[in-house]
């Protein structure tokens, strides 16, 4: 018995072991990244492993080219939340819950649509956008961003309503709610879960989009942090304390968002059903 609780403690400490290791390497390029953003120098060929006089001249460097990116990228991904959640979530519950031959058909549809790879939209889009004059646009890049998430946002959404009881929706017709008034008072606060981890995941991706902004933003006047970082890397080699800087920053919403929603994402992605 002895033998074998020993044996159950060594197995265990051996997996902890691994664990921390993999662990380590894993997260061993965000602790250089922050490290080098925090050096005086900004030479990456003379980095200490640790900074020995830690300075925040790079994060006020960075603050002043990379702000306006900073803000222009919260506002195509915010905008790109509320647009995605907003077709999403009705198409999610059609194809959940109405009875038609073609939902098959939209089904494939919106699978073929997670294929194809996104410089291929980006180019479609270029053409119509300057046609629409949505080039270099807040605007442009929330609706091509929302293209891009509005069909993994079906997939999520239509998984989890599944588990929807007819009944409720019913009952709620019978107190006299309409078609929209049920699925607004009834499935959304149902499917909260579900939402928060499409919002999340749609935020995510126009935060770290940089194909549609690449492409999409010709003048310089509308620039995603993603594309501020590209550019600024040229211009600042010599120095990448202001870039790591700026790198930081970018990761602290997605950082933010993932560890608050962490628990209704686990909800959501594996929910499908309702008491």
């Amino acid at each position: 018995m002895n033998r074998s609780v020993t044996a159950h403690r060594v197995r265990g400490g051996v997996r902890t072991a691994v664990a921390l290791v993999l662990l380590a390497v894993m997260l061993f390029p965000v602790y250089w990244m922050v490290n080098i953003s925090l050096q005086p120098n900004g030479n990456t060929l003379s980095t200490t492993w640790f900074p020995a006089q830690p300075t925040l001249d790079g994060y006020r460097a960075a603050l002043q080219d990379q702000g306006h990116n900073l803000v222009t990228s919260l506002l195509v991904a915010s905008g790109t939340v509320v647009l995605t959640v907003a077709v999403a979530a009705p198409c999610g519950y059609a194809l959940a819950q109405f009875r038609f031959r073609w939902i098959s058909w939209a089904l494939l549809a919106v699978l073929l649509s997670q294929m194809i790879p996104g410089i291929v939209i980006a180019n479609a889009l270029y053409t119509l956008y300057e046609r629409l004059g949505l080039l270099n646009s807040v605007p442009g890049l929330v609706v091509a961003n929302a293209a891009n998430a509005i069909p993994f946002g079906i997939l999520i959404l239509r998984s989890f309503m599944l588990g929807v009881p007819p009944s409720i929706v019913e009952a709620a017709r019978v107190d006299g709610a309409g078609p929209i008034r049920s699925f607004l008072s009834v499935v959304v606060p149902i499917s909260r879960n579900s939402l928060i981890t499409v919002g999340l995941f749609a935020f995510l991706f126009a935060w770290s989009d940089f194909i549609f902004a690449l492409t999409l933003t010709t003048k310089g006047t509308v620039v995603p942090v993603t594309l501020g970082i590209y550019t600024y890397l040229g211009a600042h080699v010599s120095n990448w304390s202001a870039v790591m800087a700026t790198a930081v920053l970018a990761s602290i919403p997605a950082v933010v968002l993932l560890v608050v929603a962490q628990r209704y994402i686990a909800a959501g992605a594996t929910g499908g059903a309702v008491k």
